[in-house]
Order: structure tokens, then C-alpha cells, then sequence
């Protein structure tokens, strides 16, 4: 049952967001520091109805009209998508606006396009479609993220192996247990507060999708190479990669964010990683990376995307994104694998990756860049996999990760390796 306090503070939520001109997190967060009356209870509520709908918004854009506004998308999302009975809606709505929930729970979805079915906006579907996905497969991928993500730990090596992060969070009040791919994952069911956990403060997990740990695992990267995250944000990756070397060798984090690199630093604090080295730079031509240029052994390249891959956790994104910005982010995403990859020694790595399910990101950036660069070579992401023990079913060389079927983002990596001199 909505109570008329969380129906009230899911419109004032909904007002913020839709705009789409900040991420809806950073929304929600900025209303519920405003509103300090609000309960652990109302806020929950608020939070989970605000991101189903937005997962839902292009089949209520069809079902209300794409100027409905919130207040009738909502009223669409209880009724037809989440099919709340006319007697815990009455308290909330008018009898003009129940006659619309008694109509639109009887909706008959199969009778949509094939974007709506999927629950993508418009553009999305017309850019599957051109990469010739059939219309089941358009559905099978926008529907697989039509929910939440799991929560997915990587248990730092240096600190805790997996098995005892697993034991000693197996007492909790949410059900712990491996992860199937990752050799440091560890979902948590559920959605509990890890932040102040003990084991977080000491440094022994952090909270990464098993998607993004596959990705450092690709690079290969061992005790004492030189090795550079050339993305590297916030750093998720760059711990990964610091705990496979046993914070040995030279670890490089670039990002051209001052911010993003200062987030860093706590996380590398508790990590207990002493081989990582920051380093802001101006763009992906930067005078650091020229003088370093030949000198890896491993590069991880965690392009700049549109985040479609990652749906489940950030639905407003397919609305924050179109098909001119990508347009965009293809061309820097082409000038960075080429810039990267002058860092990459004979015989080394360069791993390409994106958290994007459209090839114009992928795929094809990777192929224009191999018949540009003759000196590198495809590896299969298959064969890596297997040395490192991993059965992940794929289709091809790539790794393309799927909501559907491997329960991670939408993930998708190339690994290509300088050929020797």
C-alpha cells in the first residue's frame, strides 16, 4: 500500500527527474536531504517505484502518450505493469483517474512495437535492429533489464580470500554466495547497507558487478609488469588490477577527471594497494602518456559509452542518451583505443572495453581499429577464459555480456595483443 506521503514523494521525484538533465540517483538523493521528514520506509518506497518506472517509461510513453506527464505514467505503471488492485489504489486516485486503472490493467502488450515490448526508447530499438537483431532477440535484451541488478562484491585477494568473505558474510541477514564467473565475486541477495560493514572499512571488498571484474581479468596482468587503466574513474578496475600483481610492478590510473581520481584515493587507501600511481591528464594526448609510450604490459581501456549495458541500475540513462551522442562517443572512443594502444609493449596486452550492448561502440570501433593497426592481433576471449579455469558461454571471440543470460551488465570486452617486433 502507497501511503499519500510516498504517492507525494514519488511525484515530487518524478518532477526532478524526467527533465533527464542530471542522473536520477543524484535526484533522489537531493530530494531526501530536502525532505528530512521523510522515513527508511517512505524513502524505499519512493526509490523502488521511481526506477520501476523509468525502466517502464517507454511502454507507459505508448499506453498514456509521451506527453502524459508523471502523474499519469505513474498511474499507468501501478495498473499495468505492476497490477495493484482498484481497492489500494482508491485512497490515492479520483474515479476519473481509476477508470484509467481499470482500463489499463487489462493492457494487451503484445499488440506494441517491438521497442515498446522491449521496453527501449524508440531509437535503441531502430539501432538493435540495424545491427540485424531479430525483434524476439531486441525483446529478450530490453526486457533481461526491465529489473534490478544484483549486488556484486570482489573480495580483495590482498586482504580476504573469497571463500572466507563468503563465510563471514554468510551470517547476515541477506543469503551470500559465489558468484559463477568471477574468481573474487560474491553476490549478496538483496539490497543491505555495506558501507559501514566492518570488512568494507578494513578493505577487504569492494562492490563491483561481476561484469567489471572479468574485465581486469582479462588484461592478464601479473606480479611486477607495468600496467595502466587508462579510464580509470572512480577506480574499481584499477584495485582489481592492483590486487592480481600483489600491488607489485607500476600501476597507472588515468582519467582526465580531477574529481574521479580524488574518489580514488579512500579506495586505494583501504585497498592496501602501494603500487598505484594517479595521474591526472588533460586528454587521452597527453605529454604523460606519450613519454610512456611501449612501455606496458597490459593496458585496460574502460571506454567513455552511452552505459546501456547498465539499464538495470540506471534506467534513465536510454533517455539521457540518443543516437547523435553516441555518434559522439565514437569518435573520442576511437581516439582513445588509438592513443592507448601506443602504450602497449611487443607482446603485450590491450584490452577494449565498454559497459554498452550497441556494436557502433563496440564491434565496430574494434574492427576499424585492428585494420588500422596491423601490428596488434585478436585474441579469443574464450581461450583466455578457459586458462583462467572460467566457463562463461559466449558466441564469439568478443565478450559480450548479457543481462539474460549471464546475470551481469551488459559488458562487452575485445583482447588484442601487440605483435613482437
Amino acid at each position: 500500500m502507497i501511503t499519500s506521503t510516498q504517492y507525494q514523494g514519488i511525484l515530487d521525484a518524478l518532477e526532478q527527474i524526467l527533465p533527464f538533465t542530471a542522473p536520477a540517483d543524484v535526484c533522489l538523493s537531493r530530494l531526501f536531504r530536502e525532505e528530512k521528514k521523510l522515513g527508511a520506509r517512505d524513502r524505499a518506497v519512493i526509490a523502488e517505484t521511481v526506477f520501476g518506472l523509468l525502466r517502464h517509461l517507454p511502454r507507459l510513453e505508448w499506453l498514456a502518450g509521451p506527453y502524459a506527464g508523471a502523474r499519469l505514467w505513474l498511474i499507468g505503471y501501478l495498473a499495468a505493469i505492476e497490477k495493484r488492485n482498484l481497492k489500494e489504489l482508491a485512497a490515492l486516485f479520483n474515479e476519473e483517474q481509476l477508470e484509467l486503472v481499470r482500463k489499463w490493467k487489462a493492457t494487451d502488450w503484445s499488440t506494441a512495437p517491438t521497442h515498446v515490448r522491449a521496453g527501449l526508447p524508440e531509437w535503441i530499438g531502430t539501432a538493435l535492429a540495424a545491427e540485424g537483431r531479430s525483434d524476439d532477440a531486441i525483446i529478450a535484451l530490453g526486457t533481461s533489464m526491465l529489473g534490478a541488478a544484483p549486488l556484486d562484491l570482489r573480495a580483495n585477494s590482498l586482504k580476504l580470500k573469497r571463500e572466507a568473505l563468503v563465510e563471514a558474510l554468510a551470517g547476515g541477514e541477506f543469503p551470500v554466495t559465489a558468484t559463477p564467473y568471477s574468481p573474487w565475486g560474491v553476490r549478496v541477495a538483496g539490497k543491505p547497507a555495506l558501507n559501514r560493514h566492518p570488512l568494507f572499512l578494513s578493505g577487504a571488498f569492494e562492490v563491483q558487478d561481476e561484469g567489471s571484474q572479468l574485465l581486469a581479468l582479462l588484461t592478464g596482468a601479473r606480479r611486477g609488469q607495468m600496467v595502466a587503466d587508462f579510464c580509470a574513474g572512480a577506480g574499481g578496475k584499477t584495485l582489481a588490477l592492483g590486487a592480481m600483481m600483489n600491488s607489485t610492478g607500476r600501476l597507472y590510473a588515468f582519467d582526465i577527471s580531477e574529481k574521479r581520481l580524488a574518489n580514488l584515493k579512500p579506495r586505494l587507501a583501504r585497498s592496501g594497494l602501494s603500487n598505484v600511481q594517479p595521474q591526472l591528464i588533460a586528454s587521452e594526448h597527453d605529454q604523460k602518456i606519450k613519454r610512456l609510450a611501449g612501455k606496458m604490459d597490459a593496458v585496460l581501456v574502460d571506454a567513455p559509452c552511452s552505459g546501456l549495458g547498465t539499464l538495470r541500475r540506471n534506467p534513465d540513462l536510454k533517455y539521457r542518451q540518443s543516437a547523435a551522442s553516441v555518434a559522439e562517443l565514437n569518435a573520442k572512443q576511437a581516439s582513445i583505443l588509438a592513443s592507448a594502444a601506443r602504450l602497449t609493449k611487443a607482446g603485450g596486452r590491450l584490452v577494449y572495453a565498454t559497459c554498452s550492448v550497441l556494436a557502433s561502440e563496440n564491434q565496430v570501433i574494434v574492427d576499424a581499429f585492428l585494420a588500422a593497426h596491423p601490428e596488434f592481433e585478436l585474441l579469443d576471449v574464450r581461450e583466455l577464459l578457459a586458462g583462467e579455469k572460467i566457463e562463461l558461454p559466449l558466441d564469439g571471440p568478443y565478450l559480450q555480456l548479457d543481462p539474460a543470460r549471464h546475470n551481469t551488465d551488459g559488458f562487452f570486452a575485445a583482447v588484442m595483443k601487440r605483435r613482437a617486433a
